[in-house]
């Protein structure tokens, strides 16, 4: 299911979806109408706005929350031309299974949009990079254990929160999965995280750290 005020947007998608084998079964204009529809009959995904009507504020995300609470089972792609750090937190701190976030622009990279929602819609992540960068800028000043990371222990952890493996995260960087393995299992000792198996529960204990040292910072 596809939520987007933008009528063109909007129309390109279902068509580019249907092209690619993908059945869209309701392409909406509002959070409202997408929450219905989810409600009438839950999709694999949805692919939802964040500004949308009436205000063109945060109605996109709020229903995305909604799903996210009402129906766990329902993969969640976020489309934006901004990165929300706050409610972009609030999304992917509580699971990060089945959810994504990613920059309007990288619809224009059809490969790349398609594997996000595939990745999504298979019970994975997929951040975009931009918004990665963002939230761990953001933290960067504040959160001292982040400073403790060496430069390729921070380019490890930007591709483990965009929700690669490590087999992808060593193609990526030019390294050894080996080395990859390392560096985790580095950033985890730095930050206090528990070590987990499976890259949905890592890149959920590294972004609810960056949840928490959101949180805290609004204390400040």
């Amino acid at each position: 299911m596809l939520a987007e005020d933008s009528t063109l947007l909007r129309e390109g998608l279902v068509r580019l979806l249907a092209e690619e084998g993908h059945e869209v079964a309701a392409a909406v204009g509002d959070g409202g109408a997408l929450l219905a529809a989810v409600a009438a009959g839950p999709p694999d995904v949805v692919v939802v706005d964040v500004r949308m009507p009436p205000t063109h504020t945060d109605e996109g995300l709020r229903a995305a929350l909604e799903i996210r609470r009402r129906w766990p089972d329902v993969g969640v792609l976020v489309l934006s031309q901004y990165v929300e750090r706050r409610y972009a937190t609030e999304l992917i701190t509580a699971d990060t299974a089945r959810v994504g976030y990613l920059l309007k622009d990288r619809v224009a990279q059809v490969d790349e949009f398609l594997d996000a929602l595939d990745r999504v819609g298979a019970g994975g992540a997929a951040f975009d990079p931009e918004v990665v960068r963002r939230l761990l800028a953001a933290h960067g000043t504040r959160a001292d254990p982040l400073a403790r990371l060496t430069p390729r222990e921070r380019d490890v952890l930007d591709n483990m929160a965009q929700g690669h493996t490590n087999a992808s995260i060593g193609k990526n960087l030019h390294i050894s999965q080996s080395a990859v393995e390392k560096h985790v299992n580095a950033i985890f000792d730095k930050l206090d995280l528990s070590r987990t198996s499976g890259y949905s529960r890592r890149v959920l204990a590294v972004l609810r750290y960056l949840g928490s040292r959101s949180d805290m910072s609004k204390t400040d």
